[in-house]
C-alpha cells in the first residue's frame, strides 16, 4: 500500500540549507518574466530518460519540451517506476552545472546511494517544477500532491503553455538542461519507506526524494516543430501531440531528415 502525505505535510518540507541556497539563484530571473521574446530563442528539445546511477531503478523514459519564446510545452512518459506513488519530476539548470546526470562518483558520503543534493553539482538546481497543476516555480519543488502517482508504474506527462524567464528559456532551447523525475524503491517494499532519511527533509525516507530518471535535453531530430505545438495549444492537446511526434521521432532517428531529401530529389 502506498504512503499517503497530506498536502499539508507535503508543503511543510523543510529543503536542505545547501539545496535551498543553490535554489535561490533561480530565482533572480523572475523578475524579467513577461519581457517578452525578444531574449528568448525558439527551439525543440528532448532527454532520453535513463535510471540514475547506483540508484537501482529499472526504468525508462523519455522528456520532450518545445520552447516559443518563454513559453515552453512539456510532455514526458516514462514506465517502470514505483507505482502508484507521487514522483516528484523538475526541469534542473545552472549556469555553473555539467548539464548531464550524476555518475556513481557523485556518491560523495559513501552511502552506496546518490541523493538529490549530491547530483546538483551535475543537473544544477530546480527551475520548473512539472506539476500537474498550479504552480511551477521552484517553490514546488517538492508539491508531491500535484505530481504524477505513475498509476501501474506508468507515468505520463503533458502541460502547455508553462512561462519562464527570456533567459531561462533559451537555456533549455540551447540542450543546457535536464529533466529529473524522482522516487525509488532500493528495499522493493513497494512503497516510500526505509531506514534511510532524505536529504531534503529528514522526516521523510530517502526514497520519497532520490531522483530515479535523468536525462539532458538536447536538439531534438530534423522535424521536431512539426508535431504543431505552440504558446497558445491548450495543455489537453499539446502533450498528446508532443508525444506522439517525440516517440516517433526516436524511433525513425535520422533517418526522418533522410527521406525528405530523397522526395525533394525526385
Amino acid at each position: 500500500m502506498a504512503v499517503e502525505w497530506s498536502p499539508y505535510e507535503w508543503s511543510n518540507m523543510r529543503i536542505s540549507s545547501k539545496l535551498a541556497t543553490m535554489a535561490v539563484g533561480t530565482l533572480v530571473a523572475a523578475p524579467f518574466l513577461g519581457m517578452g521574446t525578444a531574449f528568448a530563442e525558439d527551439g525543440d528539445v528532448m532527454a532520453n530518460l535513463q535510471p540514475v546511477a547506483l540508484n537501482g531503478v529499472s526504468a525508462s523514459g523519455t522528456a520532450w519540451v518545445e520552447v516559443r519564446g518563454t513559453m515552453i510545452n512539456v510532455t514526458m512518459q516514462a514506465s517502470g517506476l514505483l507505482a502508484d506513488n507521487p514522483h516528484a519530476a523538475h526541469i534542473h539548470f545552472a549556469d555553473e552545472a555539467r548539464h548531464e546526470c550524476p555518475v556513481a562518483s557523485e556518491d560523495t558520503d559513501g552511502s552506496g546511494t546518490i541523493d538529490t543534493t549530491e547530483g546538483a553539482p551535475a543537473y544544477g538546481p530546480v527551475v520548473v517544477a512539472l506539476t500537474t497543476s498550479g504552480d511551477t516555480s521552484p517553490d514546488s519543488v517538492l508539491a508531491i500532491d500535484r505530481f504524477d502517482t505513475a498509476p501501474g508504474g506508468e507515468l505520463t506527462y503533458q502541460r502547455g503553455s508553462i512561462e519562464v524567464a527570456p533567459e531561462l528559456a533559451s537555456s533549455i532551447a540551447a540542450g543546457e538542461s535536464v529533466v529529473v523525475i524522482h522516487g525509488t524503491d532500493y528495499n522493493g517494499s513497494g512503497k516510500y519507506d526505509g531506514k534511510s532519511k532524505s536529504d531534503l527533509d529528514p522526516a521523510l525516507p530517502s526514497e520519497a526524494t532520490d531522483p530515479a530518471l535523468c536525462g539532458t535535453l538536447a536538439a531534438a531530430p530534423a522535424g521536431g516543430a512539426e508535431t504543431g505545438l505552440g504558446g497558445t495549444s491548450s495543455e489537453s492537446d499539446t502533450g498528446l501531440l508532443a508525444l506522439g511526434g517525440g516517440l516517433m521521432l526516436l524511433a525513425a532517428g535520422t533517418g526522418v531528415a533522410t527521406a525528405r531529401k530523397a522526395r525533394a530529389r525526385s
